[in-house]
């Protein structure tokens, strides 16, 4: 009796471990363009269902493998017409990040879901050639002190460089209503927190650069994974560590702005807090080029006119307009002759008083 209740307890805590909340995700509509549903409870979610919701941001029709409750999810977060979706998204996951965080301003009007799961490696299948995708886990391997300067003066800080090497000097950021939050970058965490930063802050502006040159119709994914708060946090707790995050949130509600400005707020953001911690695993959500296209895409792209078929449409086109300019003008001339030699007589209805007995 003894081990059948030892048993069940262990059972029991196992079922209660897997159930375990292992994130939180966050939804950001842009400031000019809905395409979320009014905020509701938090809803709870798992990494391959918040992979869906990015697919389906982007235009394309998520995995087949979604299960009918995830697609009741999706539609609880995306409004429903599929034809009204931003095409463009800016996903980040966090390490390290809890949901204590949410407070923020920047997280705080956004959609808010619970990540539990077993499995913490999801796909966001999309077609290779139809969506130009920007990492952002790129390293500034060639970042300099200017690099530094030209980051914190964007932030409203200050960069003072080191003596002995490059980058090794002392990064100070201004935050509302407390004082200066200062990072020593001759310090390992602490310069990995200030280059991760660096980094993300180029990164996007990069992806500022490609929406540029796109053309018009390609969808946009920039998606990276943060470490900063990780470092921070296995080196100096979990006070140093909230410092950091503050920081963090700071320069992505900042970065959004930017992003949402060049494309005209049609961006949805989806920061994706990951609260393992000690973890040297990849990215959570990974891109995995797909041959599938989404119902839209297939609709415009069926039937793409060869040059011989255009040809054929302009010279049919070409010989209707001629023949109804021919019409019209033979028409014309019937019209002005059989009227100049009208008879001009009393009986003429034209030019006589019609008299109504």
């Amino acid at each position: 009796m003894k081990t059948f209740y030892v048993l069940f307890v262990s059972l029991l805590l196992t079922q209660n471990y897997r159930g375990e909340a292992t994130g939180s995700v966050f939804f950001i509509d842009g400031s000019s363009n809905q395409y979320l549903r009014p905020r509701s409870e938090a809803l709870p979610m798992s990494i391959s269902e918040v992979s869906a919701a990015v697919s389906a941001l982007l235009g394309f029709a998520p995995s087949a493998t979604l299960t009918a409750d995830g697609s009741s999810k999706l539609n609880r977060i995306l409004k429903p017409n599929p034809f009204e979706r931003p095409r463009a998204a800016f996903v980040l996951e966090i390490a390290g990040a809890d949901e204590t965080y949410s407070a923020h301003s920047f997280l705080g009007n956004a959609i808010r879901g619970s990540i539990s799961s077993d499995s913490y490696k999801a796909d966001i299948e999309l077609p290779e050639s139809e969506v130009a995708v920007v990492s952002l886990n790129e390293p500034s391997s060639d970042a300099t002190d200017k690099d530094m300067n030209e980051f914190a003066s964007w932030l409203g800080g200050s960069y003072v460089s080191g003596s002995a090497e490059p980058l090794t000097g002392l990064l100070s950021i201004p935050l509302t209503g407390v004082a200066n939050v200062e990072f020593h970058l001759e310090k390992e965490a602490e310069r990995k927190f200030a280059l991760n930063l660096l980094d993300l802050y180029k990164n996007i502006r990069q992806a500022v650069n490609v929406h540029e040159d796109l053309s018009h119709g390609t969808a946009e994914l920039t998606v990276g994974r943060f470490g900063g708060i990780d470092a921070l946090a296995q080196e100096y707790g979990q006070g140093m560590a909230k410092q950091g995050m503050d920081v963090l949130i700071a320069t992505l509600s900042k970065l959004f702005d930017l992003l949402e400005t060049s494309h005209k707020g049609q961006i949805v953001g989806v920061i994706v807090l990951d609260e393992r911690v000690n973890q040297e695993s990849g990215n959570m959500l990974s891109v995995e080029p797909s041959s599938r296209s989404s119902a839209r895409s297939m609709a415009e792209v069926e039937g793409i006119p060869t040059p011989i078929i255009i040809a054929q449409v302009i010279l049919v086109r070409l010989t209707l307009a001629w023949l109804t300019g021919i019409i019209l003008l033979i028409a014309t001339i019937l019209g002005v002759y059989f009227l100049m030699n009208m008879p001009l007589t009393k009986d003429t209805l034209l030019y006589s008083n019609v008299k109504l007995d």
